[in-house]
């Protein structure tokens, strides 16, 4: 079995004197599409601004690619290969679609051509020129997800991709998924839509009040859907 590109352990965060996080742990190998489940203020956010260094106050083990980040600044876990698309999205507005694309540096070989982007998704190659403000939920969120493709990044951490979009969007947004691991990205989701993560995570972490509570494989969901409705109230 591979070794962990991502493995947590320990995990530990307070905003200001707010302890949010008590202890998480859990792993993400290479090629992995991985999920963390949980209701809303689980910790779920937090967890992964935590492995991009935007939570000051952190303590435990974060090991990406054999190197403890727990220390680095976000800018230096960014150029080791680890992107967020965070579920605002962070669109330029002012900029087209194709100056949001180019604005990312390369840090690493591997990322995505702009005609790979545009195959991957065909909306921003018909937006290529309109401006970011401009383009619908969907299309923003399309374009924040192409725009870190572009960079070479390994780990590409997903916030709520599918978040208040039409059901055809969330469609398109699977089957790029689906795309990616081939390529060899490794993606870690956050994502409250149990149904469509389900058809796409090879493993599912649960957590609930700032820990990790259980952990299920694709192939195990049938046999916990039980547990899973009682813990996601879904």
């Amino acid at each position: 079995m591979a070794e962990p590109l991502l493995k947590v352990s320990g995990l530990q965060a307070w905003y200001g004197e707010s302890h949010v996080l008590h202890g998480v742990d859990f792993e993400v190998r290479p090629g992995e599409v991985v999920t963390l489940l949980g209701r809303n203020g689980a910790g779920k956010t937090t967890t992964l601004k935590c492995v991009m260094g935007m939570i000051g106050k952190r303590q435990g083990s974060i090991i990406y690619d054999g190197d403890e980040t727990i220390a680095l600044s976000s800018d230096k876990i960014a150029r080791r290969g680890v992107a967020l698309c965070p579920e605002e999205r962070g669109v330029f507005a002012s900029l087209t679609v194709l100056e949001n694309l180019l604005l990312p540096p390369k840090i690493a070989d591997g990322g995505l051509s702009l005609d790979e982007i545009y195959e991957l998704f065909p909306n921003l190659s018909e937006r290529s020129t309109s401006m970011g403000g401009k383009l619908s939920g969907g299309e923003q969120q399309m374009l924040a997800i192409a725009r870190i493709l572009r960079t070479g990044a390994r780990l590409l951490m997903l916030d709520e991709p599918t978040e208040g979009l039409a059901p055809i969007i969330i469609k398109q947004i699977g089957h790029a998924i689906q795309k990616l691991k081939p390529r060899g990205f490794t993606l870690l989701l956050v994502e409250q839509n149990f149904r469509w993560a389900s058809q796409l995570a090879d493993r599912f972490y649960v957590m609930e009040h700032g820990q990790v509570i259980d952990a299920f494989a694709a192939a195990e969901l049938p046999d916990n859907m039980d547990k899973l409705h009682a813990y996601l109230g879904v």
